[in-house]
């Protein structure tokens, strides 16, 4: 494990490149930590979210999810507070039952972002969803068991992210009723 400092290399308007002995790594300019939601519907559908990200330039299926704290005045947010809000915001749904699954880094080699996912339940569709007015954001449901089959029937590409998820998710609600 290295104490080695940190030195900047770069700074952009929403991320910098920092230095550590001979590593380089991205990190949010706001260091916040990120949310994402695993929202279950009582039918058993897992919410999913579409939109393009222009770092692999096509749409992505992916897990709501956003950042803590990326509001001003709202800095101090709590990680479900942001889930909840990311939830509605992007999917249009609010739940009534929160657990938090897991925190891990969203991708250890590039970058220091920390993620902690959540488990939503008792869902109820409260608006549009799509997103904020920078995101263009459609909303899915595809069977909570069979995702990578509703992946693959649509050749789509995910974010590995919703693969954790979804392990964490059903680990969760296997041991909740009395699974091995």
């Amino acid at each position: 494990m290295s104490d080695i400092n940190p030195t900047p290399v770069y700074e952009g308007r929403h991320v910098s490149m920092l230095r550590r002995g001979g590593w380089e790594y991205a990190v949010r300019n706001i260091a916040r930590s990120a949310v994402g939601i695993v929202a279950v519907t009582d039918a058993g559908d897992v919410v999913l979210v579409e939109q393009h990200r222009p770092p692999v330039n096509q749409t992505v299926i992916e897990l709501p999810a956003g950042l803590s704290g990326d509001i001003v005045g709202k800095e101090d947010e709590a990680l479900v507070e942001a889930a909840k809000r990311e939830l509605l915001e992007e999917t249009g749904y609010v739940a009534d039952r929160w657990t938090e699954l897991m925190t891990g880094y969203s991708s250890p080699g590039l970058t220091d972002e920390s993620i902690t996912l959540f488990l939503a339940e008792g869902l109820q569709r409260q608006g549009p969803g799509g997103g904020d007015a920078s995101e263009d954001i459609t909303v899915h449901e595809a069977p909570l068991g069979d995702v990578l089959t509703w992946l693959r029937s649509r050749s789509a590409v995910a974010d590995l992210k919703l693969l954790a998820g979804l392990f964490a998710a059903s680990e969760a609600l296997r041991s909740r009723k009395g699974g091995d």
